[in-house]
C-alpha cells in the first residue's frame, strides 16, 4: 500500500516514515530530493543517516536539459557562450527547491560557471509547459517525458545528463561530452527503513527487492521509461548516498540554493 505525503519539499513523508515502527512493514520510497535536503533544509526533524536504515536502490533515469527554440543556440557550448555573455539574463525551470530537476541545473550552472535564473514551479507538468510555450528558457526533465517535444521540434535538447547516451535520445550527446566534461546527474529511487529495523529484516526486504528488479516484466516497463535497475547490497547502498549527500552539499554551497 502506498501512503502518500507531500508537502515541504518531502520532509514531512520522510519525517512520518522515520517516526513508523521499525518493524520492516513501513518503509520510505526516497530520491535525489531525500540527499539534497539534508543540507538544502538543515533544520529538519530528523537526519537521514542517523534515523534512517538503507535497504535498496531501486533505479535511474536521465535527464535531457531543453531550450526553447526561440533561445539563439542549437548546442551546449553555443547555449554556454549566450548565457556567459548575459548573465542572469536566461532563466531554467523546475519542479521545485531540491528536486531533481532544480539539483540538476545548480549542477550545470557550477560546473558551466554561468548564471541562470531558477524559477520553481509546483510540479514538473507546470514547469515544462511554460518551457514549451517559451516562457521560460530551459529546463531540465526526464528524458522519456521531454522525449516526444524534443523530436516534434518543440524544444531543442542540449544534452542528457547521464553517463552514457540514452536509449531514447540516442542521437543527442550527453552534457559531459557536449562540452561540460564530467557532468552527471540522474533521478533515482531508493528504499529506506526506520533505522532500528532489525538486519535480518533488512537483508532479507533487499534480497527481495533486487529480485523484483530482474523480473522481465518490471525490466520492460522501466525500457519503456527509460529507467535502468539499481541492484545494491543495503550497505553498497548506504555508501551510495553518504556519496550523493556529499555530493549534492557542495552544489549547494557553490550555488547558494535556498529553499524559498
Amino acid at each position: 500500500m502506498v501512503e502518500n505525503r507531500p508537502g515541504a519539499g518531502a520532509v514531512v513523508g520522510t519525517n512520518e516514515a522515520a517516526k513508523a515502527a521499525p518493524d520492516g512493514y513501513t518503509l520510505l520510497m526516497m530520491s535525489n530530493t531525500q540527499a539534497t535536503n539534508e543540507s538544502l533544509i538543515p533544520n529538519k526533524p530528523y537526519a537521514l543517516m542517523r534515523d534512517f536504515a538503507p535497504v535498496a536502490a531501486v533505479n535511474y533515469s536521465d535527464l535531457v536539459m531543453v531550450i526553447h527554440p526561440s533561445v539563439p543556440a542549437k548546442t551546449l557550448k553555443e547555449f554556454i557562450a549566450l548565457v556567459q555573455s548575459r548573465p542572469n539574463g536566461f532563466n531554467y525551470a523546475s519542479s521545485g527547491p531540491g528536486t531533481p530537476y532544480h539539483m540538476a541545473g545548480e549542477l550545470f550552472k557550477a560546473m558551466s560557471k554561468t548564471e541562470i535564473v531558477h524559477v520553481p514551479y509546483k510540479d514538473s507538468g507546470g514547469a515544462r509547459n511554460d518551457v514549451l510555450a517559451g516562457h521560460v528558457h530551459m529546463m531540465f526533465d526526464a528524458v522519456t517525458t521531454m522525449a516526444q517535444n524534443i523530436n516534434t521540434g518543440k524544444a531543442i535538447a542540449l544534452g542528457t545528463s547521464g553517463d552514457k547516451r540514452a536509449d531514447v535520445l540516442p542521437e543527442v550527446p550527453t552534457i559531459s561530452e557536449a562540452g561540460v566534461a564530467g557532468y552527471s546527474a540522474t533521478i533515482w529511487l531508493g528504499i529506506m527503513a526506520p533505522k532500528a529495523t532489525p538486519k535480518d529484516i533488512v537483508t532479507k526486504l533487499n534480497s527481495e527487492i533486487n529480485k523484483v528488479q530482474q523480473d522481465p516484466t518490471i525490466k520492460a516497463a522501466w525500457d519503456k521509461q527509460g529507467a535502468v535497475p539499481y541492484n545494491m547490497s543495503a550497505d553498497e547502498f548506504g555508501v551510495f548516498l553518504d556519496r550523493e549527500i556529499t555530493k549534492w552539499s557542495e552544489v549547494v554551497r557553490i550555488s547558494g540554493a535556498k529553499v524559498q
